[in-house]
């Protein structure tokens, strides 16, 4: 099973499975719940941490000295892939695509307090710069260093495919026969982690993916290969996982991290009743999609819901620094 597969813990136990009463008083809905991933102690926590225990532990495996990590400046995966460097001790680099800001707020400062090697590689794209992270784990090779380059989307998706027991066994043990979960539909390992881990288990579950990116069919084939993936790497056949996702579009508005009026609102939403903060780019717009749901009856009010807060929370600094009226909006 998955618990033979190469994993260092660094979530140090299971992520808090928590009651949201007064959103559940403000909709009606009787039995809400969030899985708070965005409180894992390591690097102020997030999804990715569930992906860098299988990226670390294949790392080691292969004897390597340092992570490279590549994504945006305001990327949580560079930032937990320094949080996890810096606990285990090895070196990473991170290749930034853009150019350097005035000021390093958000994850940028956070990675540099974490002792990462930042680079920035000017204005490319997402594919220039995978390629020129692969070309710099050529040169480190070639000059003798040990480098494991993080992101691999089959081994990462491993992660939320264990968080779906997880997240079972939470709810089995507070009593809640859990039917929905919803969570962000973005680049696809933790969304086919979740659903390859709910097939294996046979949950009854519907999982609703808010898409933050991508088109419907892209984010279906994205996940559908990643599955494919585990499936191969596991050995363990996932049947019919696709009964239970629902893609659902209408959050995704004007495209990737550009908010909506229902995204903001969402932030708002979640600090006031709740006391716990989403950003502008996963998390908002799918708790926007939650309230939808909830508001539409697509989640009937007799059957408990969980939202999994896929972190991030650091990244909303940096959005507010760049957009000063998403504060002003959410009023």
């Amino acid at each position: 099973m998955l618990e033979n597969l190469p994993r260092i813990d660094l979530l140090d136990g299971p992520t808090p499975f928590q009651r949201l009463r007064r959103l559940e008083a403000e909709t009606g809905h009787g039995a809400l719940w969030a899985k708070r991933d965005d409180v894992a102690a390591l690097g102020l926590g997030g999804n990715k941490l569930r992906s860098l225990e299988y990226w670390v532990a294949e790392a080691g495996q292969r004897g390597c000295d340092m992570l490279v990590v590549a994504g945006a400046p305001e990327s949580n995966q560079c930032r937990l892939t320094a949080a996890a460097a810096a606990r285990l001790g090895l070196e990473c680099l991170i290749l930034h695509g853009g150019n350097p800001p005035e000021s390093a707020v958000g994850n940028l400062m956070l990675n540099r307090l974490l002792g990462a090697e930042i680079r920035f590689l000017g204005p490319v794209d997402e594919d220039e710069r995978g390629r020129r992270a692969r070309t710099a784990v050529e040169e480190l090779t070639a000059a003798g260093r040990r480098p494991y380059l993080v992101g691999d989307p089959v081994v990462g998706a491993l992660g939320y495919a264990r968080a779906a027991g997880e997240l079972a066994r939470q709810a089995r043990s507070a009593g809640v026969a859990l039917r929905h979960v919803v969570l962000p539909g973005s680049m696809g390992p933790t969304e086919a982690g979740f659903l390859y881990g709910c097939a294996l288990l046979d949950l009854d579950l519907t999982v609703h993916l808010v898409s933050v990116e991508y088109q419907a069919d892209e984010l279906q084939a994205r996940i559908a290969g990643i599955v494919a993936g585990l499936e191969r790497r596991a050995g363990l056949p996932a049947g019919d996982w696709q009964r239970r996702m629902t893609i659902h579009m209408d959050q995704l508005g004007p495209g990737y991290g550009r908010p909506t009026p229902e995204s903001v609102a969402a932030v708002a939403t979640c600090a006031r009743l709740e006391g716990f903060f989403l950003e502008h780019t996963y998390t908002a717009k799918t708790f926007a999609g939650l309230l939808a749901l909830l508001d539409s009856g697509a989640i009937p009010a007799g059957e408990p819901a969980c939202f999994l807060h896929t972190g991030g929370v650091p990244a909303l600094f940096g959005q507010v620094a760049d957009q000063p009226g998403l504060v002003a909006a959410a009023r």
